[in-house]
């Protein structure tokens, strides 16, 4: 009888091994801007203490920078990635409970945690800080929030960006750098409150963490009213914004003659790889204006303040418009002669069923200014008839002004801080680096939707994440000012060379793996590939060093 031989099978430990992506990297950064020392010297908890409330702190900004969670889930995150070895932060320290006590602990100190931080990585990374691009936006909250406290920013109703009215929401700005569009500075606010109204209080702000009395402010047209401007002046502070509607009317730029317009040297950066014929241009115009006091403030002896305006035209603004309009007025066409061939039937048998559908054809499509229609009875049926044109000279009065929009400015026109027509436009181009972070905001760093039961919490909590969107920027601009001649990285982008953005630069990274220290054997990382070997030696971050800083065996 044959004999069976049994063998043993023999089998490795199960796998220990943890996500490391950027975790490195963004504790060195930490550690550069002294987060966890700043809030803690602010916010002292007992020396029994497991955690201090500024690891927590840079714990919530690592999960917003590898894999957003909510509160809840940040203790799950911190077992599945390396965040002992790390951070020296063990998972269960960082219970949703822990958390929301240090969030509460932050709370009465968000605007000194936000400038110290701010004020340190203008000093440490040598950020260039005379042009500010200041930007708020909204994020919308799900709950009633009736019990607010009323020392924190208080969940409103108001004119939310993502187009939700029924829900509740808080504002943030940010005051972001020409130079890498670094956001060195950011505020919570009321979800009512009126941005127009914010912009001293963030001078002062940002000349407080700039450290410096002359700024050039850069912003949107809710910038523009004539108390602002007057404090701004006051405060030795210059700005560039583009006019409102009330300040620069339609009928003003319609006026303008393109072929009096200077051209401006200037390729926007979507027509970089485009032939010169694609590619969209620019011209100015120069002119000066007065701002005159609200009529609720004549009689005050308040002075008129002048400023110069910069009429600026774009080619592809011009092109889109055209394109935009063609579009409108020919769907408004369908839908009222559709309305015209239904008149006196059924769904609309009366006159002022007839009038109701244009008011919303007219609303809806923006064709008011240029519909011309006659809603009359026809007398052999007595049924209410339909009739309607486009006025032509309304339609070319809107086409002149396609393409212009006016920039006003206390930048001088001589002198050592003078800018021309020109340079004005090319200083103000830089104001989607604001819009380009609030997309990092909303995107990478997952700031919504927020699921926290206080406003306290919520403004803790949206001030960490713009100190995580800080780091975020700091990591792209330190990568981009060292990616060389081509100012692109190898292999960056599916393998292809790409500029370096921060969000190319943390899905490089994020494949990284780390197998824990066990059984006396120190802890390894698999060999980073030449691509990420590259990125951290540019940011000459050492993963192994700072795991053995942080977490000694």
């Amino acid at each position: 009888m044959s004999r069976v031989v049994k063998t043993r099978v023999m089998y490795g430990p199960p796998s220990v091994e943890k996500a490391l992506g950027s975790l490195p990297v963004i504790a060195d950064f930490c550690g550069r801007l002294g987060i966890a020392e700043i809030v803690d010297e602010l916010c002292p908890i007992r020396e029994v203490a497991r955690v201090s409330h500024g690891q927590v702190v840079e714990a919530l900004i690592a999960n917003r920078l590898t894999s957003p969670a909510s509160v809840v889930r940040l203790e799950n995150w911190a077992r599945c990635w390396a965040v002992p070895e790390v951070l020296g932060i063990k998972p269960d320290a960082l219970n949703d409970d822990r958390v929301g006590r240090a969030l509460d602990a932050i709370a009465e100190h968000l605007e000194v945690i936000a400038g110290t931080v701010g004020a340190r990585a203008i000093t440490e990374f040598g950020v260039e800080v005379s042009r500010i691009h200041w930007d708020m936006t909204s994020i919308s909250l799900y709950g009633d929030y009736a019990q607010a406290e009323e020392e924190f920013a208080q969940p409103k109703y108001g004119h939310p960006k993502d187009r939700r009215p029924d829900l509740k929401q808080i504002q943030a700005g940010i005051g972001t750098t020409a130079d890498g569009a670094v956001p060195i500075f950011s505020r919570v606010y009321d979800g009512g409150a009126a941005e127009v109204s914010q912009v001293t209080g963030a001078m002062r702000g940002l000349q407080k963490i700039a450290g410096r009395r002359e700024l050039l402010l850069l912003g949107d047209s809710k910038l523009i009213s004539y108390d602002n401007v007057r404090e701004l002046g006051q405060a030795g502070v210059t700005f560039i914004a583009p006019a409102p509607k009330a300040v620069v009317p339609a009928t003003v730029l319609a006026a303008l003659d393109l072929a009096q317009a200077t051209r401006v040297d200037y390729v926007a950066l979507r027509d970089q790889g485009k032939p010169p014929d694609r590619r969209g241009g620019y011209h100015v115009i120069e002119d000066a204006m007065i701002l005159t006091p609200p009529k609720s403030k004549t009689g005050k002896n308040l002075p008129e303040l002048p400023l110069r305006r910069i009429f600026v035209h774009s080619t592809a603004r011009a092109g889109a418009a055209a394109t935009a309009r063609a579009k409108k007025l020919q769907r408004a066409r369908a839908e009222l002669d559709r309305l015209a061939r239904g008149a006196g039937g059924r769904h609309y048998p009366t006159e002022d069923t007839i009038a109701a559908r244009v008011s919303i054809i007219a609303k809806t499509r923006r064709v008011a200014a240029c519909l011309r229609h006659e809603i009359g009875t026809d007398p052999s049926t007595g049924k209410p008839t339909f009739t309607w044109h486009y006025d032509q000279q309304a339609i070319a009065h809107e086409a002149a002004t396609d393409g212009w929009y006016a920039l006003l400015t206390t930048v001088p026109a001589t002198g050592d801080t003078a800018l021309d027509a020109p340079g004005i436009l090319l200083a103000y181009k830089g104001q989607e680096a604001s819009e380009r972070r609030y997309g990092n905001l909303k995107g990478p760093l997952a700031v919504a939707p927020l699921f926290l039961a206080t406003n306290r919490r919520i403004a803790a909590l949206i001030t960490v994440i713009c100190l995580a969107l800080l780091i975020f920027a700091l990591i792209e601009r330190a990568v981009r000012l060292l990616a060389g001649p081509t100012g692109k990285i190898a292999g960056l982008y599916v393998g292809r060379p790409a500029r370096p953005t921060g969000r190319l630069i943390f899905e490089a990274l994020a494949e990284m793996r780390l197998i824990p220290a066990q059984h006396g054997r120190p802890a390894l990382i698999p060999r980073p590939n030449d691509l990420q070997q590259h990125i951290l030696t540019i940011l000459t971050v050492d993963p192994i060093r700072t795991i053995s800083m942080n977490h000694p065996p």
